[in-house]
C-alpha cells in the first residue's frame, strides 16, 4: 500500500509503469498537459474582470482537483472489499463497474437519483465547455483566420453552429472507440498522449522561449502527435515492446510525444525567422503588454488573495495528501 511498491525499473506490476514513466510520462507530461491546455480553465481565465482574478483562476481550481483522487480511489477500495477479487473474471465484475455496483446496492433510490442527476449534470457541463470550445478555436482561429477571410459576423456565427453540430456528431462517434478500451481512463489518457502533450510543448516552449517561431510550433505539434500515435500504434499494439496495459502504454507515448515534439520544435526553430519582440509583449515569459500594469481592485489586495499564497498553499496541500502514502 505504497505509492511506489513495484515500480522499480525492471520490476513487474500489473500496470506495466516503472517509477521513471510515472513521474515523466503521468505526473509530468500527461498531468501538466491536461492543465494547461484544458480550455475549460483557460476560458475562465481569460473571461475573467481583471489580472488578479484571471491569476487566481487555475490556482483556486488546483484546490478541489488535488482531492480528486480519493473520489477515484476510495469506491475502488469499498468495492474490492465488498467482494473478494473484485476485478477478475471470477467476481464478474470490472474494475469499470465499482461506482455502478456501490450505487446500485448502497444508496437508496432518493439518493440514487441525486446521484445519476449529479454524474449527468457533470458530463453535460464538461460537454458544454468542449465543444464551446472546439467551436470557438475553430471557427475563429483557423477557418476564419486561414480559410476564409474578412465576412460579416453572421456569417461565422452560422458557420459555429454548423461546427457545434459536427462537434456533438463525432463526440457521439468516439464513444464507439472508447468502448474498446478496458476503462475510460485509458481512452482520455490516450487521447491526451496524442493531441494534449504536443500541444503542452509548444505552450511551455513557446511561453518561456522568444526565439520560438510559428512554423515550429506548427511542426512539433506534429511531431509530437506522430511519435506518441507510433509508439501507441506500432510499438505497443504490435507487441514490439511488451506493456501490460494501455495505461502504461499512454505514459511511455506521452513521452515520446513530449521528446520529439521538443526536439523538432528546437531544431526548427533555429533555422526560421522569429517574431519580432514587439509582437511578443505580455504572451512570453519577462514580457509586458504595454498599458497592462493595473492598480489592484477593491479587495483583491488581501493576504488570502494573493497567488502566491494560493500557489504554495497548493503545493504544500497536495505534499500532505501524497507524502504519506509514499514510503
Amino acid at each position: 500500500m505504497t505509492s511506489w511498491g513495484g515500480t522499480g525499473i525492471g520490476s513487474d506490476n500489473p500496470l506495466g509503469a516503472n517509477w521513471l514513466t510515472i513521474v515523466l510520462g503521468l505526473g509530468f507530461v500527461l498531468s501538466f498537459g491536461y492543465w494547461t491546455t484544458n480550455f475549460a480553465e483557460v476560458q475562465r481565465a481569460l473571461s475573467a474582470k481583471n489580472l488578479s482574478a484571471a491569476q487566481r483562476t487555475p490556482l483556486i481550481a488546483a484546490f478541489p482537483k488535488i482531492f480528486i483522487v480519493f473520489l477515484v480511489m476510495i469506491p475502488g477500495l469499498v468495492a474490492a472489499a465488498l467482494i473478494p477479487r473484485f476485478g477478475t473474471p471470477e467476481s464478474g465484475y470490472q474494475y469499470n463497474d465499482a461506482i455502478p455496483y456501490l450505487m446500485q446496492q448502497l444508496l437508496p433510490n432518493g439518493v440514487l437519483g441525486i446521484a445519476v442527476t449529479g454524474l449527468l449534470a457533470a458530463f453535460m457541463a464538461g460537454m458544454a465547455a468542449n465543444i464551446s470550445s472546439f467551436n470557438t478555436v475553430f471557427t475563429n482561429d483557423i477557418w476564419g483566420r486561414y480559410v476564409v477571410k474578412g465576412r460579416p459576423d453572421d456569417y461565422y456565427v452560422r458557420f459555429g453552429r454548423l461546427i457545434t453540430a459536427l462537434g456533438v456528431l463525432a463526440s457521439i462517434g468516439t464513444a464507439f472507440l472508447a468502448s474498446s478500451f478496458s476503462n475510460i481512463m485509458a481512452y482520455l489518457q490516450t487521447l491526451f498522449s496524442f493531441f494534449n502533450v504536443p500541444m503542452f510543448v509548444v505552450f511551455i516552449i513557446g511561453m518561456f522561449w522568444k526565439r520560438a517561431s510559428m512554423k515550429s510550433g506548427f511542426w512539433g505539434l506534429i511531431a509530437g502527435t506522430t511519435a506518441a500515435m507510433v509508439n501507441y500504434f506500432v510499438i505497443y499494439e504490435q507487441g514490439i515492446i511488451d506493456i501490460p496495459s494501455d495505461q502504461g502504454a499512454n505514459f511511455v507515448s506521452a513521452i515520446a510525444g513530449f521528446v520529439a515534439g521538443a526536439v523538432v520544435m528546437v531544431g526548427v526553430t533555429l533555422f526560421t525567422k522569429p517574431k519580432p519582440e514587439s509582437e511578443l509583449q505580455g504572451l512570453v515569459y519577462g514580457t509586458r503588454s504595454p498599458g497592462m500594469a493595473e492598480p489592484p481592485a477593491a479587495g483583491d489586495d488581501a493576504w488570502y488573495r494573493k497567488p502566491a499564497l494560493l500557489g504554495w498553499g497548493a503545493v504544500v496541500l497536495a505534499a500532505a495528501c501524497y507524502i504519506p502514502f509514499s514510503f
